[in-house]
């Protein structure tokens, strides 16, 4: 199977093209970088996002959090609804842990509260 990509690792944005049997990547084309393959391999075989968002601070006050590290598309929806439902209290400052664990990963601040 032939599947088109655009790589998002740097500003070039390559084209690519990957070639696939079942979950097995055969070939990536169209790649400047060895990253680009890399990025292609890892979409197709094992695909992860970067969750941003914001966290309801107990003032009533917003918080944007992140993963720490990307987790699985497929928990994207699951990690939302963890985020929603949580309440941070205050002070926070950019790092603070704001949830433990969240699919593998942790939900940081990343800006300052109530300092």
């Amino acid at each position: 199977m032939e599947r088109k990509l655009t790589c998002i690792i740097c500003p070039l944005g390559c084209a690519l093209t990957v070639e696939t049997e079942g979950k097995k990547v055969i070939s990536v084309t169209g790649n400047t970088c060895p990253r680009g393959g890399k990025y292609a391999e890892s979409e197709c075989t094992d695909p992860k996002r970067t969750v941003t968002s914001t966290v309801k601070c107990i003032d009533g006050s917003l918080v944007s959090v992140k993963t720490d590290t990307p987790i699985p598309k497929e928990k994207m929806t699951e990690c939302m609804s963890l985020i929603n439902k949580t309440v941070a209290t205050l002070p926070i400052a950019i790092g603070d842990v704001i949830i433990e664990d969240a699919f593998g990963s942790r939900i940081v601040a990343t800006q300052n509260r109530g300092l």
